[in-house]
């Protein structure tokens, strides 16, 4: 059974990468946990590599961004781009532009999706490469030592270290790590010494029939079983007291920082008994492809499937300085156009050290462009999954990779692969005693680690590029299926250990022609057989080509040099393969395959091949003028509404002028022209924008400064200014786009539409912020649709504004509350803010502009006794308001107790079950998180516990039984008085039946609640000595039709000593008590039991729920 902790987090946008490990298993249950961390409604900050602390709603939008101390006058910018939210600093932008700072750093949905919020982490791990100067990079490391950084590991495949930085030092870090640039302003250069950093991000894990099927049983009969040969395994770690994998392991090594080598997920055993097992628990039957091979152990993800960069490269490292031949990598994650660490490492160890890297394609197919990274190196020997009947598998991804290269090499058995169960395995679908069936890519690979076995011993002096050369050039084609789905075929181990005619390249590509075709030159490149027998062998060749219709491309576009060729023995001969990208009319990528067949012998050898003719393209120039005339700098966006275009070209030789290519297209420009005010003092901006720039030609836009106009508001009363943005939204129909501007302030802030407005409703642009005066804030919005504003200045009065009255309540002395007001438009798009700390309790007065089809809701926080601690409520439904209008409403008064609806509670798909329930809703049913003294957690299935966490009541538990069986899910939470002086104490407990829900649905378990709703002050307090009535609302199953019965107790004491509270039932049917509180009482606390017709219960107590005086 596995469980996890379902922590407070995104749960919307880019998911986690490419992974290569069992599908669709994993991809179900993680969809499943987003969405009940999603209910939970619990906020998250990520503190970045600049130090400026992200504010993240549980709706995943940026309610603020808080610049670290020093960066006050940093512009932050805020992208919404396809699903994924990227916070990029303006000093930062340049250096992810030039590929020198991991992109990934700035990715906050990949952040917190990665548990890399400050909520799981208070650090941040990087991967640093420096320089090869010996100098330069001592200066370096000793620069971010000073810095508090500490070194984890050294990685010398990446020519640097595995680093830790203080969250609460980074803005040190990054003075560290980079420097002023030479034309000073906001631009920053990497430090000297220093090459790139990177984020040290996650990874994520990825016989019977299927051994036969690549030919391993002849390769047995000759002889060959992959004996010396040693493979590494670098996954979950290896169950090596399986029969199947008894003595195969010779060493074994942690690095994923679990603190042991066991196999506690289940995904390594499997890989390495496909790979390596002897298949003794089965009497053969499910015998790996290499059984006479040996495995080297690294254990390079968690528990739970995941790994650090840094710790997969250090396994590698092991590796290869251990001795492995061959090492198999079934996991991976997203893949970007830059070199990331785990492709720098793969390509620089197979090139020192002979390594073969065998690394799963992923499990994000059947759509192109999906490979995933270290899958993605040049030097890797890319697998991607085909089923029993060579058929590919719909999950398997598909090329090429993100930079354009041809990808995956070859393909394996993927599909319900039958291999070792570790004994402390999660994961799998019981095939055979010992035995579990896995599907993916990750099953996949190690089908071809094997074959790369019995090679290497039958080839003992061949390096590992010579071993993938007879692999890809051996494999048997797929009908009708692309080099992009399968490379050059599926591995055929029984032809590959009789080859003795490879081609050097097992792939040509022939890059990009550029558009328009009718000047281009043919490219001419050379494939290279070399024959390692002791005889000549002639070689018939054809070509098999494909174009991007799934037609073969017309004659004449590609062409051999030779249709027949004799390679001499021990010899090489090359034939000519030239591309003709003028021939034809149609454009996109033309991919195929030569086959070169022996005409005697029966030998063949596969080279696929690759070029892209350019759709119709453009060069699109953008040049910048400062306010003084002068050229300026600017780093433009430049977004497709295509949806797959976004690029940020930017100006390299300080002339004003970024230049880029575009296919013809609609596209979305904004540039932040710079016009310096000298020394250190940050630049003027003047943010233009042109919302639709439609190419059709070589093209030349100018951002002109000075035709932008000043912004400038100012609010009621001389409130202070706290926070402005800017922010413009475009959605076309078939994609959107939108970016914010926080910025330190409007002084020297100008704005600017270039080109013709658009639609109303396809193009808007806010301009706003949040004043302050004392515990008022003035927050104020103002909108223009179909263009944006060239200038804006406005004096703001109270008559335009609408004023909620914000009752905030506290019932510990001398905390403090904040007001979150966010905006939405559509629940497309929206800004947030937050006021400054204020004395509670209070009524906070807050204003809001009105303008027409935009809703307001307000998150109010109070602090608790640490940065992360206190108490956070989340708004009602967001809602419109008017001007000169007044609205009351009431948070962070009791009673605090758990809450259920649709969404927040517990709900079942399959053998999977995820529970988040708010334990600190207040009292007029605002979904609220607390900051806890202690916590505990426990669900039991049949009385036996299965889950046990130290934790809040928001978990994910998989392996349930499929038969009906007697849960119940309790948690147990405590918190200081310091933090709140009601419900100090909240025990909540649910019992019910489940059992697999049929099909593949998420059905909601009958989880109730009962709620108290007395009518108390701000201070959560009662009179003492008078009676009252407290209204009690059922929620779930046991309301309405559903109710059995209800009792509740009360206690004057503390929860010392209780009594009965009659529950009276009036004629609405509304249930309530009666209390007569003493006079002498300080505090009410309540325990109840709900029951349902089906007899599913609740029970609760809530100590102290709230106050008497």
């Amino acid at each position: 059974m596995v469980a996890a902790l379902l922590t407070a987090g995104l749960t919307t946008g880019v998911a986690t990468g490419a992974a290569s490990g069992a599908a669709p298993a994993g991809d179900n249950a993680e969809t499943f946990a987003a969405k009940a961390r999603q209910a939970k409604g619990e906020s998250s900050v990520v503190t970045l590599i600049t130090g400026d602390r992200v504010h993240v709603d549980a709706k995943g939008r940026v309610g603020r961004v808080e610049p670290a101390k020093g960066r006050e006058d940093i512009r932050i910018t805020v992208n919404r781009i396809a699903g994924a939210t990227y916070v990029l600093p303006s000093d930062a932008s340049r250096l992810v532009a030039q590929g020198k700072l991991d992109r990934r750093l700035f990715n906050v949905s990949r952040l917190i999706e990665d548990r890399y919020d400050d909520a799981h982490r208070a650090t941040l791990p990087l991967i640093v490469s420096y320089a090869t100067a010996a100098g330069d990079k001592a200066r370096a490391k000793s620069a971010i030592s000073a810095a508090d950084v500490s070194v984890r590991r050294a990685l010398p495949a990446v020519k640097g270290e595995a680093v830790t930085a203080p969250k609460n030092g980074t803005a040190e870090v990054w003075q560290a790590l980079t420097a002023a640039g030479e034309r000073r302003g906001e631009e920053r250069t990497v430090a000297q010494g220093i090459e790139r950093v990177w984020l040290d991000g996650k990874r994520r894990a990825s016989l019977d029939k299927s051994v036969p099927q690549i030919g391993a049983p002849a390769a047995w009969q000759a002889g060959y079983d992959g004996k010396g040969v040693k493979i590494a395994v670098l996954d979950t770690g290896v169950d090596e007291t399986h029969p199947d994998l008894k003595g195969v392991e010779l060493a074994q090594k942690d690095f994923s920082g679990a603190g042991n080598t066991v196999d506690h997920f289940g995904h390594g055993t499997h890989v390495a008994s496909t790979a390596a097992g002897s298949g003794a628990k089965s009497g053969g039957k499910f015998k790996g492809v290499a059984p006479g091979a040996k495995i080297l152990d690294g254990k390079v993800l968690d528990d739970s499937g995941f790994g650090e960069d840094s710790g997969i490269i250090a396994g590698m490292q092991w590796a290869a300085d251990q001795g492995a031949k061959v090492a198999n990598l079934s996991l991976g994650g997203g893949d970007t156009a830059e070199t990331d660490p785990l492709e720098a490492a793969v390509d620089k160890l197979s090139a020192e050290k002979g390594v073969l890297f065998v690394i799963a394609a992923g499990n994000d197919g059947p759509g192109a462009s999906t490979i995933g990274s270290p899958g993605s190196a040049a030097s890797a020997l890319t697998v991607g999954a085909v089923d029993r009947a060579d058929k590919i598998a719909d999950f398997s991804s598909v090329g090429p990779t993100a930079d354009g290269s041809l990808k995956p090499d070859i393909t394996a058995p993927g599909v319900d692969i039958v291999a070792a169960k570790a004994a402390q395995g999660q994961i799998g679908d019981p095939a055979a005693d010992g035995y579990v069936s896995m599907s993916g890519t990750s099953m996949a690979t190690p089908h071809v680690a094997g074959a790369a076995a019995l090679l290497a011993q039958q080839h003992p002096d061949w390096t590992g590029q010579r071993i993938k050369q007879t692999l890809t050039a051996s494999a048997k084609p797929g009908t009708g299926l692309t080099v992009h789905q399968q490379g050059t075929g599926r591995a055929d181990v029984a032809r590959a250990i009789t080859q003795t005619v490879v081609s050097e390249q097992t792939s040509l590509g022939f890059g990009t022609q550029q558009w328009p075709h009718t000047d281009d030159k043919p490219v001419t490149k050379s494939i290279t057989y070399r024959n390692s027998g002791t005889k000549p062998v002639t070689l018939d060749l054809s070509v098999a080509t494909v174009g991007p219709k799934g037609k073969p491309a017309p004659a004449g576009f590609f062409a051999l040099g030779a249709k027949q060729v004799t390679v001499p023995a021990g010899g090489t001969a090359d034939v000519a393969l030239t591309a003709d990208t003028r021939v034809g009319t149609l454009d996109g990528t033309y991919s195929g395959t030569v086959t070169a067949k022996a005409t005697e012998g029966g030998q063949q050898a596969r080279t696929s091949f690759a070029v892209t003719r350019e759709v119709e393209s453009y060069d699109l120039t953008m040049k910048f003028i400062d306010t003084k005339g002068k050229p300026a700098q600017a780093e433009t966006t430049v977004y497709g509404l295509g949806g797959d275009f976004w690029e940020n070209p930017y100006d390299t030789d300080g002339d004003g002028i970024a230049k880029i290519r575009v296919p013809k297209g609609v596209y979305t420009l904004d540039a932040p022209v710079q016009t310096p005010r000298g020394g250190d003092t940050p630049p003027d901006i003047a943010l233009m924008v042109q919302p639709k720039l439609s190419v059709t030609k070589n093209a030349t836009v100018t951002f002109d400064a000075r035709k932008a106009k000043p912004v400038s508001i100012t609010a009621p009363d001389s409130a202070k200014q706290l926070d402005t943005y800017l922010n413009y939204a475009l959605d076309s129909g078939s994609s959107s786009f939108g970016s914010t501007w926080f910025l330190p302030s409007f002084q020297g802030f100008r704005t600017a539409q270039l080109g013709a407005a658009l639609p109303a409703k396809e193009f808007s642009n806010q301009l706003g912020g949040t004043w302050q005066k004392g515990s008022t804030s003035y927050n104020l919005l103002y909108n223009r649709t179909g263009s944006m504003y060239t200038g804006f200045t406005h004096t703001a009065t109270k008559s335009e504004l609408a004023l909620v009255n914000i009752k905030t309540g506290a019932s510990a002395k001398g905390r403090k509350g904040t007001v979150n007001p966010f905006w939405s438009k559509d629940e497309t798009f929206g800004v947030g803010t937050v006021t400054q700390p204020f004395a509670l309790p209070t009524t906070a007065k807050t204003y809001v502009t009105a303008p027409a089809g935009f809703q307001w809701e307000f998150n109010i926080g109070q602090d608790g006794t640490s940065e992360e601690g206190g108490v956070y409520l989340q708004s009602d439904p967001p809602r419109t308001y008017q001007a000169k209008k007044t609205y009351d409403k009431t948070y962070n008064v009791g009673v605090f107790s758990p809450k259920v609806n649709a969404n927040n509670t517990a709900q079942r798909l399959g053998e999977e079950m995820a529970v988040c329930i708010p334990e600190f809703t207040d009292g007029a049913g605002h979904f609220g998180q607390s900051e806890v003294s202690k916590q505990r957690t426990l669900i039991t299935v049949d009385g036996k516990k299965v889950l046990d966490e130290k934790d809040a009541l928001c978990q994910f538990i998989a392996g349930l039984p499929a038969k009906s069986a007697a849960y119940r899910i309790s948690t147990d939470a405590s918190r200081s008085t310091k933090v709140a002086g009601v419900s100090t104490r909240v025990t909540a407990a649910w019992t019910f039946a489940s059992k697999k829900p049929a099909d593949d649905t998420i059905v909601n378990l009958p989880l109730s609640t009962v709620r108290f709703a007395p009518k108390l002050d701000l201070g959560s307090t009662a009179a003492a000595g008078k009676k009252l009535t407290v209204p009690l609302t059922l929620q779930g199953p046991a309301s309405g039709k559903g109710f059995k019965s209800l009792s509740v107790e009360v206690s004057y004491d503390g929860g010392t000593k209780w009594a009965k509270a009659p529950v009276t039932t009036g004629k609405d049917g509304k249930k309530s008590l009666s209390l007569s509180h003493p006079k002498t009482a300080t505090s009410v606390s309540f325990k109840a039991k709900l029951t349902d017709k089906d007899g599913n219960t609740y029970e609760t107590t809530i100590v102290k729920a709230y106050l008497l005086k």
